[in-house]
């Protein structure tokens, strides 16, 4: 298969996706963001690095948005949202601070791939992305694409598409948004 094959093959997987995702799920998941005090937000690997690119775009949005590992991300509590990305819905160390999050009064949401695994089963909002993941066991849409490349692309789109009906229910433009673009680089 040439590039140009794979990638047409990737889009067709992507809107398999598309066709599966429960809207009821995501309009819970854009409400709980909507109405959280603060957005703190895990993950690890490529989806990882989606989530991290989501909590910039929240910042953006004007929420107030953590990236869990940065040193400067301060406690979580009451009227915060603990983000977690688990692709296979049972990955430790995102259990381990969803725990803590819950411990101190914060609600859950986690973004999956599988919702029987241990993280996912625990959610308080639970959005379910049915793309094929790695280490998921979940019927969701299969890939020939490597691992979890399917679900982590799927991540990103879905991601930078909540954004857009995020910032529409918060009534936020583009322009307020590209005002809090980093300006110093």
């Amino acid at each position: 298969m040439t590039v140009k094959q794979g990638y047409a093959h990737a889009v067709e997987e992507l809107g398999r996706v598309t066709g599966r995702l429960d809207e009821a799920q995501v309009e819970a998941f854009i409400t709980a963001l909507a109405q959280a005090r603060r957005v703190f937000c895990v993950g690890v690997g490529r989806e990882g690095l989606a989530t991290r690119a989501f909590t910039m775009r929240l910042m953006h949005l004007g929420k107030a948005a953590h990236w869990i590992w940065d040193d400067t991300t301060p406690a979580i509590g009451p009227g915060d949202l603990l983000l977690a990305t688990s692709g296979s819905g049972a990955i430790g160390h995102i259990d381990y601070v969803f725990d803590q999050a819950v411990t101190v009064g914060a609600d859950t949401a986690v973004v999956t791939g599988d919702p029987s695994g241990a993280t996912a089963r625990k959610a308080g909002t639970l959005l379910w992305l049915p793309a094929a993941v790695y280490k998921g066991k979940a019927d969701v849409v299969p890939s020939t694409q490597p691992m979890g490349n399917l679900f982590e692309q799927a991540l990103f789109i879905l991601f930078d598409q909540i954004v857009i009906a995020l910032a529409e229910r918060l009534g936020v433009s583009k322009p307020e948004m590209a005002a809090r673009h980093r300006n110093v680089e």
